[in-house]
């Protein structure tokens, strides 16, 4: 596990991405909807030959299967991603930017099972005002989880409720600002191990979106952008 000794925030920005935006047209329900039933080829993104490498060793060692919900609200006059900010008591990725989610149980039939439950209980997403349109390639964090990120639409309005004991706030963010090359700034930082971490970051307002959601949506960028 990897124990952050600094405020990410405070990383100077090495460099920005800088890809054109995703087209207005490609945010659309009805397009969205049509991606994900006819996939383009296309390839999850590794920062760089040590992070595959890392990727790789990750996913050789016991993990803990988890899944995350990426909701994408269709408001009338722009789409947002729903996002929450975790609590700051809790023992992984605590006060970070992070999807609706979490491990799976049990009782879960399916990754896509899991999403739903977690979101249902962090948040109070309910089932029936969620459209799942399909998912990503699974993610690997330091932390040992495999991550399966479940996308879906979500008609607003939507009453939501954070749950205190998992979550902090809730917010949105426009889905053509995370869709723009332009906001991804990567960082880096040295690891005792000798490993230097390059990450990408996505501040916006007050919030700083990094990490593994921001790989994550990385690869929902270039899966729309294919």
């Amino acid at each position: 596990m990897v124990k952050l000794t600094f405020d990410p925030l405070m990383l100077p920005v090495d460099a920005v991405a800088g890809e054109s935006a995703l087209a207005t047209e490609r945010m659309s329900a009805a397009w969205l909807r049509q991606r994900f039933a006819q996939q383009p080829d296309w390839h999850p993104e590794h920062i760089d030959s040590q992070t595959l490498q890392r990727m790789t060793q990750l996913q050789s060692k016991p993990v803990t299967p988890a899944s995350v919900l990426i909701p994408i609200v269709m408001h009338e006059q722009q789409p947002t991603l729903l996002f929450t900010q975790r609590a700051a008591h809790l023992t992984d990725h605590a006060g970070q930017v992070s999807f609706p989610g979490g491990r799976m149980e049990e009782s879960d039939a399916s990754p896509v099972e899991t999403a739903l439950r977690e979101a249902e209980e962090e948040i109070g997403l309910a089932r029936s005002q969620v459209e799942v349109i399909g998912s990503l390639p699974e993610y690997f964090t330091g932390t040992g989880y495999r991550v399966t990120p479940v996308v879906c639409l979500v008609n607003p309005p939507v009453s939501l409720r954070a749950d205190p004991d998992e979550v902090a706030e809730i917010f949105e963010v426009p889905l053509a600002f995370l869709m723009d090359g332009l906001n991804h700034q990567l960082r880096s930082f040295d690891l005792p191990d000798g490993y230097r971490r390059t990450f990408y970051a996505m501040p916006y307002e007050r919030f700083f979106i990094w990490g593994a959601t921001a790989a994550m949506l990385r690869n929902l960028f270039h899966f729309l952008r294919a």
